[in-house]
């Protein structure tokens, strides 16, 4: 069966027994979240920024989407302080079932609540928002299809307007054979969040590229079981493309963002506190068993501000 990417995605990772509704992520890939507690320690104190510029409201919103495992939230909530921790109303938001053991507390929904006060974060969340492949022709661009069963790719159709317009703005294709992820379902996702954030603050962390620096074929990608596979939309692995968060910026703008800022996981863990600095020799004969700790949290936030790993994520931070 032959279908557009974005529909081939769609269906392979959403519908029916879809790799989203019967897989958890931590069999297949590594995330910030998964890597460390620190990237939730890094989360709550971001959630505290929050709280102080909306003078501390009675009710505080944290909204998890793509939530996974539910990870992420149980450990802010494990680590919050009451005070805060009494005015949390906890959302995660999945696809997937509700995990077990997950705090009663949590929501846990498959769409964005109707409204958010506080802080809204979306960690690898629009890089699994289906997209269509283009690729340029001496024609033109074209829609790639794809057989869901093998991977096998072919040239179709032309593009709609409202596409051709986004890779026009957003991911000119230079040269006859390159290739593009038409990112305006990403888009359209991201204003819907900023949408519903009354008062806070929305963050997105993804692999991301921007205008001036495109990958001239795509990136669209498979994972299995911790290994980069072909990315054969038949249900049995992760597909994958990275997130052009300019264009997303900008359709949060339109949103009525009020304040962008486009950086990286580094830049923003390392501004709320994770340095990665190793401790000092002298704490090793005081107290070896306290520099062992040190050590080995050194080292996840270490891997966490990597540039050449997680620490090269995009971060898109948006105000209402």
């Amino acid at each position: 069966m032959w279908l557009t990417w974005r529909a081939a995605t769609q269906r392979a990772l959403y519908g029916e027994a879809g790799f989203y509704l019967r897989e958890r992520p931590s069999g297949h890939f590594r995330t910030s979240v998964s890597a460390s507690a620190a990237f939730a320690e890094a989360v709550l104190a971001l959630l505290r920024e929050v709280d102080a510029e909306l003078g501390k409201p009675d009710r505080l919103d944290l909204v998890d989407i793509g939530a996974g495992e539910g990870t992420l939230v149980t450990r802010v909530l494990a680590a919050a302080e009451p005070g805060l921790s009494e005015r949390l109303r906890v959302t995660a938001v999945d696809l997937s079932p509700r995990p077990e053991g997950l705090p009663e507390r949590v929501e846990w929904r498959g769409g964005l609540p109707d409204a958010i006060q506080g802080l809204a974060i979306a960690n690898e969340w629009l890089d699994n928002v289906p997209v269509d492949v283009v690729e340029q022709t001496s024609g033109g661009p074209r829609l790639v299809m794809v057989d869901v069963h093998t991977g096998e790719e072919r040239v179709g159709g032309a593009l709609r307007p409202a596409d051709r317009e986004w890779l026009e703005r957003w991911w000119p294709l230079p040269r006859v054979g390159a290739r593009a992820e038409i990112g305006r379902p990403r888009d359209e996702a991201w204003a819907a969040v900023v949408t519903r954030l009354t008062r806070g603050r929305a963050i997105a962390v993804d692999y991301a590229h921007p205008v001036d620096n495109r990958p001239l074929c795509g990136t669209l990608t498979g994972y299995r079981d911790g290994a980069v596979v072909s990315p054969i939309p038949d249900g049995t692995c992760d597909i994958t493309a990275h997130v052009a968060l300019d264009a997303c910026a900008e359709a949060g703008r339109r949103a009525g963002a009020i304040s962008t800022t486009l950086s990286t996981q580094r830049a923003a863990l390392r501004a709320l506190g994770l340095t990665g600095a190793r401790p000092p020799v002298e704490l090793a004969h005081r107290d070896p068993r306290g520099y062992l700790r040190a050590l080995a949290r050194a080292s996840e936030e270490g891997e966490l501000i990597d540039p050449a790993g997680l620490g090269g994520f995009g971060w898109l931070d948006q105000r209402r």
